[in-house]
Formats: structure tokens, sequence, C-alpha cells
């Protein structure tokens, strides 16, 4: 796991942090994507909403719209089905239309519910490294030429609380982001001479869909909105950022937060 840092103090949003990048949003769809998508675009930056459902991305890019920011960009990709090829030719389609990339954000997850390993289903632990793990490796490794022409190209992925998920029936979903820690470590030490700088978020606890069903029985609403963590997403994708290359910036608060899984 990469060392932790937290957020500055004195960071807060201007509004032109990202003025003139491109951000691609996987999992542009889901709670903390769809909040990426708008604070990113709200920071200036033109936002690339990938996900597999058209309708919940169009949805994202209505709201997007109402933010005042850039017009985003839609691109239709199920990670579930997503193979090195599909990933090269959409980055390629991405580079034809908009001419570059300064940073992908990895927020897709795919969460089955708790289950013993001894009866976890083969297929659904297939389906979960494959949204989770291998979809995330095949579309960094074919967005990284492209992340490379930028100043400053950054790659981030969203991580979950290690403490929580290595316990009993966290199953696929607990391996994935295991998996997905080890990958930005690895990453980061082959970019350090480059101009991509990789990161980690490890969000606290969040009011979406993953949450309400890994813990059926809270009140979901009594959890803070994604909204934090996606201001905290503009902060790893804009210059001053670049302070916690390789490093895990760690939002869950202070105590209670090593009881409870991140989303």
């Amino acid at each position: 796991m990469m060392p932790s840092a937290a957020l500055p103090r004195a960071w807060e949003p201007s509004g032109h942090d990202l003025d003139g990048r491109v951000i691609a949003i996987a999992g542009a769809s889901g709670g903390l994507g769809s909040a990426t998508a708008q604070a990113v675009a709200e920071a200036g930056a033109t936002a690339v909403l990938i996900g597999r459902r058209k309708k919940a991305l169009e949805a994202c890019y209505d709201a997007v719209r109402a933010s005042g920011g850039p017009e985003p960009l839609i691109v239709t990709l199920d990670l579930e089905t997503a193979t090195p090829d599909t990933c090269a030719a959409m980055i390629e389609a991405l580079r034809g239309e908009l001419g570059r990339l300064d940073g992908l954000v990895h927020a897709a997850a795919m969460f089955e519910g708790l289950t013993p390993l001894a009866v976890h289903a083969p297929d659904e632990w297939l389906r979960v490294m494959q949204v989770n793990l291998s979809a995330p490796f095949a579309l960094t490794q074919a967005a990284l030429p492209l992340l490379q022409e930028a100043a400053d190209g950054v790659v981030v992925f969203v991580t979950d609380d290690p403490e929580r998920l290595a316990r009993a029936h966290w199953g696929a979903y607990g391996v994935s982001k295991a998996g997905v820690e080890r990958m930005a470590a690895i990453l980061h030490e082959e970019t350090l001479d480059s101009s991509v700088r990789v990161h980690v978020l490890l969000p606290g606890p969040m009011r979406t869909p993953l949450r309400r069903m890994a813990w059926f029985g809270e009140d979901t609403l009594k959890q803070p909105t994604p909204q934090a963590a996606a201001q905290s997403l503009v902060y790893l994708l804009g210059r001053q950022g670049a302070a916690a290359r390789g490093h895990t910036l760690d939002l869950r608060p202070p105590g209670s937060s090593r009881r409870n899984p991140a989303r």
C-alpha cells in the first residue's frame, strides 16, 4: 500500500484548478463518478463520461451541463466486457475527438454482496475482478501514451477501507481492491521518470448504492454525499496534487473511519 497523505487544510477549489484539462472518469454514472464529473467540470475541465448505461450517462451529462462547465463527452464502454482492444479503440477515438488526455479516474466498482469464499460463485468472482481490476489495468495501459503527452498526466485509482476489506465475507471485492492498491504502487514506481503521476483515493463512508448494498440495515442518508470526495479528486487532478504523488489520499475521519468501509 502506498503511504498515506491528507488533503491540505488550507486547500479549497478555486473554480479554475483544471482549466483546459481533459479528465476521463470510468464509472461516471455511479455515485462518486457522477459527483466527480460535475466537480471537474466546475473546476474548468472537459469531463469524459465513461460507463455502460447510456441513459445514466445522459443524466450525468445533463447535470454537468447544468453546472456551467465545459461540454462533456459521453463514451459508452461496458467494463464487464471491455478488452485491451476495446479500451485502445476508445482512447484512439478520444484522441481524435479531443486531442489530449490529462487525467483518468477509476471510479467504477462492482460489489455483489457479502459472501464467504467457500460459496462464492466463480462467475461472480470473475465479473468483479474484471470490472474492479482487469478493466482498470487495460484502460490505464491504453491511456498511458496519451497521458504521457500531457505536461502533467494523472491516474487516480479509488480504493476502499483495507482494514475492513481484509475481514471475512468481502470476497472478490476485497481482493480486487487490494489488487488495485498494488497495481497503483507498481505503476507509480514505473512512472517516476515520466510526466504521469499516480494516486490512490481512499474515501470515507459515503451515501452511495454500494454502501446501501453492503450495509442494508443502516440509514445511508446519514452518511455524507460523494461531493466532498469528488472535490478531493479535483485537488489530486490539479497541479497542487503533485505534492501527493505516489500516495493514498486518505479521507476517512479519524477514529471511527478505521471501523467502517469507505463506500
